[in-house]
């Protein structure tokens, strides 16, 4: 059977363009009528760059035919977020306040993906502000999972994963603070990694320019993608100082050479709630394939875990508490009634309250980090639970039950931890992503071990989207 170019990973994309088996355009024109062909089903991908990226890709094609030296995404279409800058079209954060707001410079992972020969030609929706981890913005209304109309392709990233799964874009870029890389990887089934805090620079030239001190500690910009190496190699190139992120840090990361088996931790069944019990066996699963490739797997627990819970929803909350005015006014009637529900799960907090949260955060750092002693990884759920309907986080009567389900992905937000999410299965027709969470800077020992669960599980996407049932 014939592999479609919409069907290949962006790395096996850029080798068939630079050795001729394919062209450049061709690439993307594939990917443009997979577009067509599946977008009005998802709403995942909110505006094309058709014009400027097959300028782009007639340039990358040139280059190919000149011999030039070509950059390991070269001539690969990409999708960006659209609360990351990239010229020439608005950064909205999904908002019709900013439906206008042109950005007149590349967001830094941008211009380093176009340095090693991307093209940008997509970008995908979020819910707004990225305050959901379901995604339905005001300005672009809502995106569906490709594996089930019915249910939410998690958020903030929820564009991005659902136009990975579904081969509209062989890669993209998003954003997490409280899983938004890692949340919709587990609902649409696809791979991504949030980088160590600071490994990869942030920047914006769209107001506000400066980012609160919750956004500094625990928001981290990283690839997405169906396919782990390409993954790591998006990785790769975004990583790295940038004068415009004063918290950027010049590492240069690279897979680690280890003469000893990974010290594998398996927490199949987080503290501080339930874990669907397919889900928790599809976790011990992957720990079960670690072992087979000969790494040491023990069932363990981080230390003060239900305590990272807390302190994350507090650090966050005491920000966008004292933003709630400005908040109000550009958010919709659902962000609003998420910052109500959370709101309402942490109780409001003096200054001497609000600083002592910082101590307690340190105290659980270096716990952890004694943890990662005797421990490489840590190997969890990515959500404690399945993908719940659309919606379905606006009642507050679900609001226990949301933080719940997402509970895994928050000590590595507030902590500044690597944490990369890969398909381990499908339980009930849904995808389930584990988790692998290292030590920080470890980010590429984090993808060694995700990749070694893929080779065992296989890439269960790109897929056809399962249709909307007409009423």
């Amino acid at each position: 059977m014939t592999t479609e170019l919409w069907q290949r990973g962006a790395l096996e994309l850029a080798a068939m363009i630079a050795d001729g088996s394919t062209t450049s355009v061709e690439v993307l024109n594939a990917h443009l009528v997979r577009v067509d062909e599946v977008n009005g089903h998802l709403n995942a991908v909110v505006r094309l760059l058709t014009d400027e990226a097959r300028t782009a890709a007639e340039a990358a094609d040139a280059a190919v035919a000149a011999g030039a030296q070509l950059g390991p995404f070269h001539g690969v279409p990409i999708s960006v977020k659209e609360n990351i800058d990239l010229t020439g079209t608005p950064t909205t954060q999904g908002l019709t306040f900013l439906a206008d707001a042109i950005a007149d410079r590349d967001a830094p992972v941008v211009e380093r993906m176009r340095a090693a020969g991307a093209i940008p030609f997509a970008r995908t929706n979020l819910p707004d502000l990225g305050l959901r981890i379901h995604t339905d913005s005001q300005l672009h209304g809502l995106t569906r999972n490709p594996w089930n109309p019915g249910v939410t392709a998690g958020g903030s990233s929820g564009g991005e994963a659902s136009a990975l799964a579904s081969g509209m874009s062989p890669f993209g870029i998003g954003n997490d603070i409280g899983g938004s890389l890692r949340n919709p990887a587990h609902c649409c089934g696809v791979a991504s990694i949030k980088p160590t805090t600071g490994v990869v620079p942030m920047a914006t030239v769209i107001p506000p320019l400066d980012r609160m001190l919750s956004s500094q500690l625990m928001l981290a910009e990283g690839p997405m993608a169906r396919r782990v190496a390409d993954v790591r190699a998006g990785l790769e190139i975004m990583a790295g100082m940038d004068p415009r992120d004063p918290n950027s840090l010049p590492v240069s990361l690279r897979t680690p050479t280890l003469d000893r088996p990974l010290r594998i931790a398996v927490l199949a069944d987080p503290p501080g709630g339930t874990t669907d019990p397919g889900i928790a066996a599809v976790i011990r699963s992957a720990g079960e394939h670690l072992a087979s490739a000969g790494h040491q797997v023990t069932e363990a627990t981080p230390p003060q875990y239900e305590e990272s819970l807390q302190v994350w929803a507090a650090l966050l909350m005491a920000d966008l508490r004292t933003q709630r005015e400005l908040l109000d006014m550009v958010l919709g009637e659902p962000g609003r009634l998420i910052l109500d529900n959370l709101e309402t799960q942490v109780p409001p907090m003096d200054a001497a309250a609000v600083l002592s949260i910082h101590p307690m955060r340190f105290a659980i750092m270096r716990a952890w980090s004694e943890f990662f002693s005797e421990f490489d990884l840590v190997i969890s759920p990515t959500w404690a639970h399945r993908a719940f309907a659309h919606g379905a986080d606006l009642d507050p009567t679900f609001a226990d039950m949301l933080l719940e389900t997402f509970r895994p992905v928050l000590p590595a937000n507030l902590l500044g931890l690597p944490a990369a999410v890969v398909p381990g299965g499908v339980v009930d027709g849904l995808p389930v992503g584990v988790q692998v969470i290292g030590e920080r800077f470890n980010d590429f020992i984090c993808l060694q071990a995700a990749e070694l669960i893929e080779a065992a599980v296989g890439t269960i996407t790109p897929i056809n989207p399962v249709l909307i049932t007409p009423a």
